[in-house]
């Protein structure tokens, strides 16, 4: 989804964000708000429109965030061999991606690591539930995650999909017959007929996108059959306002795959937070993730097997 940056004053406009964000209020006028009367513009005078990061490598080199306490990239890519001249393995199909996890899009960074077969945190039997370590699924899958991780004003960390240049991320996508990548929204952005949808009145929602429809209409079956709502981007009954979720530039890293197509996931705000018994915080959310009453495993699962749907359709050469 597309976010907010921060523009000349890198921390005051980091701040207004972060307010901007809570409020849920549009960004200019919590800018004017947040600006004292004293230092207000004269009336004459427009105040430049927030500017989002123009990609990874310019949030990189920006020297007001440091790497490990303003923002981290963790990654894995599992080893597999085939040293036997008469047979052939496998190798990794499907990636899960988080571009915008952290504090960014909370429970994106969470989601990736269960679905990938990793513990987000601690868990009953899963000792300290260091991702590092090993799985607690035993079908595995290679994962890249950017998480914001300053105490607030996160939003401002954001770097639109289709801008995403990080080198690891583009290669793993580009490795892969297939990526998942997860992304959070909020329900009112989505503009979906509210007369008519979410039927229950539940603002929980999963929006399916990217240019692989097999794998889109997969995580559809599965979440919708896991006891969430889940719509296709391209829905006709939907795709008229779900053309910015849709998941369909050809630069985004769902579709930079060995098959130029995949699938991505835009999850309401609602639906993250109900996967956790505290969302408040990093730590809570590592520390609940197992604590929602089998909504994230659920979640996580449904997923999972999407994945697994789809990867049984695709033979390996």
């Amino acid at each position: 989804m597309t976010s907010f940056e921060h523009s000349t004053s890198r921390r005051n406009v980091l701040t207004a964000l972060a307010a901007a964000a809570t409020a849920g209020a549009p960004v200019l006028g919590q800018l004017a708000a947040a600006t004292p009367a004293s230092a207000a513009p004269p009336s004459s005078t427009t105040l430049p429109d927030p500017i989002e990061y123009p990609s990874n490598t310019a949030l990189y080199q920006d020297t007001d965030l440091v790497e490990g306490t303003s923002y981290s990239r963790r990654y894995r890519r599992h080893q597999q061999f085939d040293l036997k001249m008469s047979q052939k393995y496998d190798f990794p199909r499907t990636a899960i991606l988080a571009l915008h996890g952290g504090g960014i899009e909370i429970g994106t960074s969470e989601l990736c690591l269960g679905i990938a077969g990793y513990s987000p945190g601690s868990a009953p039997g899963a000792g300290m539930g260091d991702p590092a370590g090993d799985p607690i699924l035993p079908t595995v899958h290679d994962y890249f995650m950017f998480e914001g991780l300053l105490s607030n004003g996160n939003t401002a960390l954001h770097v639109t999909s289709k801008n995403c240049d990080d080198h690891v991320a583009l290669s793993i996508a580009a490795s892969h017959l297939n990526v998942l990548s997860l992304h959070g929204c909020k329900f009112e952005q989505l503009n979906l007929p509210t007369a008519t949808y979410p039927p229950t009145g539940d603002l929980a929602v999963a929006v399916v996108g990217g240019l692989n429809a097999a794998f889109r209409s997969a995580l559809v079956t599965e979440i919708n059959n896991a006891g969430f709502q889940a719509v296709d981007a391209y829905d006709p009954r939907y795709s008229a306002t779900l053309g910015e979720f849709n998941g369909s530039h050809v630069k985004n890293p769902c579709n930079r795959t060995m098959l130029a197509m995949g699938a991505q996931l835009e999850l309401t705000t609602e639906l993250r937070k109900s996967l956790f018994g505290d969302p408040s915080s990093r730590d809570g959310r590592a520390e609940t993730w197992y604590k929602s009453g089998g909504k994230f495993e659920r979640f996580r699962d449904a997923c999972r097997r999407a994945i697994a749907t789809v990867e049984a359709g695709q033979v390996i050469l």
